[in-house]
Parts: C-alpha cells; sequence; structure tokens
C-alpha cells in the first residue's frame, strides 16, 4: 500500500520534492537537480557529455583501443548509442546465425530498423533467434513480432504477462533483463543497452533527438570467450521453448579467476551477491561504480563502507535523473551513510544515467545489464561479464572521470542541511525499496 500511496505522488507537481525528485541543494552554483516522471528537457547550450549521433563531438570521449585477453579474444568499450550501430553492423554482417536476447523491443523507428534487418537475414537463410521480456516489451505492437515470425524468425517472449499465453507456468515476478547479442560464433556484444529510440539517439535512424539523451555503456566482443555467451543463450532458449526452472538459466563462470567471466544470475540474492561480495571484500585500493539504479541490500552498503573506512578510496556514478524516480529517491537513501565512510557519490546530470559497471583496484570490471536494485538481485535474469585485465580497468576509469565532468560530487555538509520532509520520504522509500 504505501509503495502504491509513493507511486501516486510524483503525478502532482506540488508532491515532487517531497519524494527527492526536485532538491536545490546549496551547491557552489545552486543547480537543481531533478528527476521526475516527465523528464524536463535538457537546454540545447548545455553539453550533456553523450553522443548522441554519428560524428556528435558533444561527449568529448574517445573510443579505447581494443584489448587482447589471453585466449586471444578481444574486447572493445562503446558508450551510448554507437553500442547499437555496431551491433546493427554485426547483424549485417551475420553468415549463419544471430541470437539476440532483450529486455525492451521497442517498435519505435530504431526498434523497426532492427525488426527489418532480422526479417532480411531470417529470408536470406541465416538463422535468427529473438528472446524478448514480455513485460519489458509490453507497449510494442505485436504486429511487428508476427511479421518477424512470418519472415522466419524464431521469436520467443520471456514469461508472458497474460496468462492464457503461457506455454509453462505463469511467473510475471520474474524478468529477462539481460541484454545480449551473439554473431555466428565468434562475436557477441552485451551491456545495458535496449533496442530502442531512447538509447540509439540517431546513430541507427536519423531522428528527431530526445530533449533528455541517454548515458549507457556496452562492449563488443570477438573470439573463443564468445561461446561462453552462446551457451548463455542457449540455456535461456532452452528454458523458452521447454520449461523448467529459473535456475537452469544460471550462468557462472570463472568468477574467482582468468581474464575472462561471467555472472549469469538468476531470481535469488545468493546467485549475485555472493560472488559481488566476495570481489568488493578483496578491493583494496580503489572501487568504481556507476549505476542507474542503486537500492541495494544492507549488507552491500556496509561493504561499500567498510572498504572506505580501511583506506579503499570508493567512487560511486549515480543518477541525477532518472526514469524511475522513486529508485532515485532510495539511491538518496543511503547517501549519509556512504558519505559518513568517506565514500565519493557523484550524480550525472544533463542525460539518464543507465549504464552498470563496477571496476576494482583498476583490475577486476564486471560489466552488462545488472542493477543493484531488488529487482536485479532478486527478480531478473541478468548477465555481466567480468573481465580481468588493467587496460580494461584503466579505460573504465577514464570513462568513469569523464562521466565526473559532466556529474555533481554530493558534499556531506551540503547533505546534511537537506530538508526534514526529505529525509522522511528517502527513509519510507528506504524501507520500501524490496517491492521497487
Amino acid at each position: 500500500m504505501l509503495l502504491l500511496c509513493l507511486s501516486a505522488i510524483p503525478l502532482y507537481h506540488p508532491y515532487r520534492r517531497m519524494l527527492g525528485l526536485q532538491y536545490h541543494l546549496p551547491m557552489d552554483d545552486a543547480t537543481i537537480i531533478q528527476a521526475a516522471p516527465t523528464l524536463d528537457p535538457v537546454p540545447a547550450t548545455v553539453a550533456t557529455g553523450i553522443n548522441t549521433q554519428p560524428g556528435s563531438l558533444d561527449d568529448g570521449w574517445l573510443i579505447p583501443a581494443q584489448l587482447t585477453l589471453t585466449d586471444t579474444t578481444t574486447i572493445q568499450l562503446y558508450k551510448d548509442g554507437q553500442a547499437l550501430q555496431v551491433a546493427y553492423d554485426a547483424i549485417k554482417h551475420a553468415r549463419h546465425r544471430i541470437c539476440l536476447e532483450v529486455y525492451i523491443f521497442r517498435s519505435d523507428p530504431t526498434g523497426r530498423a532492427f525488426a527489418e534487418l532480422l526479417i532480411k537475414k531470417a529470408r536470406s537463410g541465416v538463422a535468427v533467434y529473438v528472446i524478448y521480456d514480455s513485460l519489458g516489451s509490453l507497449y510494442s505492437d505485436s504486429a511487428m513480432f508476427e511479421k518477424m515470425t512470418k519472415a522466419g524468425v524464431r521469436l520467443a517472449s520471456f514469461h508472458p504477462i497474460k496468462p492464457w499465453e503461457c506455454r509453462f507456468s505463469w511467473r510475471p515476478a520474474n524478468r529477462d533483463h539481460r541484454k545480449l547479442l551473439v554473431i555466428d560464433n565468434d562475436r557477441a556484444g552485451l551491456g545495458g543497452l535496449n533496442i530502442g529510440a531512447e538509447y540509439a539517439g540517431s546513430w541507427i535512424v536519423p531522428t528527431k533527438l530526445a530533449e533528455v539523451p541517454w548515458r549507457d555503456t556496452a562492449i563488443g566482443l570477438r573470439g573463443p570467450s564468445v561461446s561462453t555467451l552462446l551457451d548463455c543463450f542457449a540455456r535461456t532458449w532452452r528454458y523458452v521453448q521447454h520449461g523448467g526452472r529459473t535456475s537452469d538459466l544460471a550462468l557462472f563462470h570463472n568468477v574467482h579467476d582468468g581474464d575472462f567471466g561471467a555472472l549469469g544470475s538468476v531470481p535469488s540474492r545468493r546467485s549475485l551477491l555472493k560472488p559481488l561480495w566476495s570481489i568488493l571484500r578483496n578491493a583494496k585500493s580503489s572501487i568504481l561504480m556507476t549505476m542507474s539504479y542503486f537500492a541495494p541490500p544492507d549488507d552491500l552498503i556496509d561493504s561499500l563502507c567498510r572498504a572506505a573506512r580501511r583506506g579503499v578510496r570508493v567512487r560511486l556514478m549515480l543518477p541525477g535523473l532518472c526514469d524511475v524516480p522513486l529508485l532515485l529517491t532510495a539511491a538518496r537513501s543511503f547517501y549519509e551513510t556512504l558519505l559518513n565512510a568517506g565514500v565519493e557519490v557523484y550524480e550525472r546530470q544533463h542525460a539518464v544515467l543507465h549504464a552498470k559497471t563496477v571496476c576494482i583496484d583498476g583490475q577486476t570490471t564486471i560489466i552488462g545489464s545488472t542493477n543493484l536494485d531488488y529487482r536485479s538481485i532478486e527478480y531478473n535474469c541478468e548477465l555481466s561479464v567480468i573481465i580481468r585485465s588493467p587496460v580494461f580497468g584503466q579505460q573504465i576509469h577514464t570513462l568513469f572521470d569523464h562521466d565526473v565532468l559532466y556529474a555533481k560530487r554530493i558534499s556531506l555538509s551540503e547533505w546534511r542541511r537537506r530538508p526534514i520532509l526529505d529525509r522522511l520520504i528517502q527513509w519510507a522509500v528506504m524501507r520500501a525499496r524490496y517491492l521497487l
């Protein structure tokens, strides 16, 4: 009941600040940190640090050189819509097989461009497999999916929302939040991007740019390690075709050693948090975390605080704009605890932060679809990879520092001066965060 009441409040302007949706913090330039359900447009004169279209110089970030792992797999880091452009190009050049797994497959111009390309590849004889989440794609045009099926695309909806559409048991709470593309046997991509205009900008279809751009991160892979990701997709495909237990979708590969690992987590707190806690406990010098939805269990907050108190430099990049305002409020409910322990907290401005990366000691990086909220941890199927490479770690540090240029650092003295009503609302949302 509390959750339902809080969800309704942002619809009414006078209550927006009560939920932490608009703060007037006493920062140097009196910036308004905002995150409303209908996101206010970013002024055209403001640099957003987002690469919104081919040739865009707004972001000022240069694509780093690819790196090579010991098994000869190459890794390439991408940000924002260019990741989808690379995925689109990879699909275009597929020769034998395309495996696509995504939470949201929109039927906007970007989604339709991908659908038409997949149709073309299926008609040319390429085996095309697509898994989309029924809830994530709830408002997509069913006619688009029907057209894909008729053209020969092997299409599957994960856990249909409508009970009468289920072939097996009805599990509406458990969702497939993974984002994965595997081409043939040796090329793959994953990260935080779904298929839709807000993620692509004008990289796929020239269009009017969104008033509030989205900031995301992804990687491309070529080589032997792709087989692990293909195995991950195959498990999900078998599940949607033949049923079974969600635990059948779990895949944990080289979690504690090796320069490439995979965290294919399933609905279960132990599934994700046990390996993550192990990685955080071993941090010696630094923890970098960029996280779009941050409402974790108390144990994880304690791990970050303990690391900061023992001398590890812990830096968090969290949203200043969010498409889920209650999760923004939930994240802010932890700020005082984190700041008291010496954790550095930044809020990314002028864009919706949707990236999910963690880097430990500049050596071990986790990147993928996994957020640190209860939905990702206890209800969703998620996929992230672990890359143990100081070269890649440095690239993630450079990307984090680039986001800092477009972020506001939150200070403890400023945060303590926020209104009492804000504190009460944050406390209430924090207590109910397991429902979000």
